[in-house]
């Protein structure tokens, strides 16, 4: 079902499309694990891409994509009226599990991604086996 959502057309023979296929997975499995809401799992999703978007798009360094996602996680666990991120659906141990997460999944792995984003050429797979 992801794959038909992210649009993927070459997922046997594309490395890229096969790796964002595993880690976006990976992601909604984990949210799955942990009981997220519907609104929670979307954002949660929302903020896998956004991360992702912000480095193969934009080309962001790995420090203005951790200033990125303290942005869009500030205000968590306050008042209404203090809260200035887009992501207060989540409590505070959630979004402290989340940044947990991103940084095994993504940050950790950081040079990996900007290597698959722009890479000059990907490698011509000829057949599935």
């Amino acid at each position: 079902k992801l794959e038909e959502f992210l649009n993927f057309k070459q997922l046997k023979t594309s490395l890229k499309e096969a790796i964002l296929l595993d880690y976006y997975t990976a992601g909604f499995w984990w949210a799955k694990e942990r009981d997220f809401s519907l609104i929670q799992l979307s954002g949660f999703m929302d903020l896998l891409n956004f991360l992702l978007e912000n480095l193969s798009d934009k080309h962001m360094t790995l420090g203005d994509n951790l200033k990125e996602l303290g942005k869009a996680m500030a205000g968590i666990g306050k008042t209404d009226s203090e809260r200035s991120g887009d992501l207060n659906f989540f409590s505070i141990e959630q979004a402290k599990a989340v940044i947990d997460y991103l940084n095994i999944s993504l940050f950790k792995h950081y040079k990996l991604y900007e290597y698959l984003f722009y890479s000059p050429v990907e490698e011509l797979v000829i057949s599935e086996e």
